[in-house]
Order: C-alpha cells, then structure tokens, then sequence
C-alpha cells in the first residue's frame, strides 16, 4: 500500500515518553483533519498501546518502544507500537476485558479501549522477543461526513 506520509520514532519506555507518544500522534494526525473526538479516541488508543508496553514488556526495566504512523491516500490513520520486552503468552486471554498481569491498580480493559476507538486491531507477540500492535482508524474528511 503506499502511503501519503509517515513517521517513525523510538523512545525508552518511562511512563513521562506516554504524554509524548499521544502528542506525536495527535500532531501528525491533525493533517487528516479529525474532529475533536476522532482525535481523542486516537490519543487514548495510542495511551494505552504505549502503557502496555511499559507496565508489561518492560516491567523490571526501561526497554525501546518504537512508533510508526502512517497515512494512506484513503484518509486512513496506521499505527504500528512495538516493543522488545517480554511478549504476551496467550493473545486472547490477554485481549479479554479484565485481564491483566499488571497488579490489582490495572484495569485489564487496554485491548478492550483499543478496539473500541479504533477501527482495526491486531495484536501479534513472540515470548521474549515483544509486541506489536498495529491499529487504523479511517478519518473522513469533513465536507464528507454525515
């Protein structure tokens, strides 16, 4: 598929570089043109992929987590977060609303927001080798909508 435009940035997964992922994406989205909401929603999926990657891949130490983000010429947002760290034993457990390896203060619902924000979820991991989350969200343009 070729894109209009992409980025691609890598950061150390330190829970202050989640504010900064949000920012990176919200920016580079904003030549979609989005609505407040569509921007939110977006911000929030990004949250917590980039969460996820620091509270599990990397719970004992600060690892690399790398943001792609891509625009294709259908007005289609493509994130991909991918980390190094731990890897996800069983990807359905792990999707399902509650779940959570993080401790009693997690909520389980990371997946669960992502899909609900999103319009295309997949979520691939090799134990000991990380994660890659890969989400789109198709932003119509304004003088197209309903």
């Amino acid at each position: 598929m070729k894109y209009e435009n992409q980025i691609q940035v890598t950061f150390p997964s330190k829970s202050v570089n989640e504010g900064l992922a949000r920012s990176i994406v919200a920016a580079f989205a904003a030549q979609l043109d989005p609505t407040l909401d569509e921007l939110g929603d977006i911000k929030t999926a990004v949250s917590e992929a980039v969460t996820n990657c620091i509270v599990h891949a990397y719970p004992d130490e600060i690892g690399i987590i790398t943001l792609k983000a891509k625009i294709t010429g259908d007005g289609v947002l493509d994130l991909t977060i991918r980390d190094k760290g731990r890897g996800i034993a069983d990807i359905d457990q792990a999707k399902t609303p509650l779940f959570t390896t993080g401790g009693a203060e997690r909520s389980g619902m990371g997946f669960t927001i992502m899909e609900s924000f999103m319009n295309e979820l997949r979520v691939t991991s090799q134990l000991g080798k990380g994660t890659t989350v890969h989400m789109k969200r198709k932003i119509v343009k304004r003088g197209e909508r309903p």
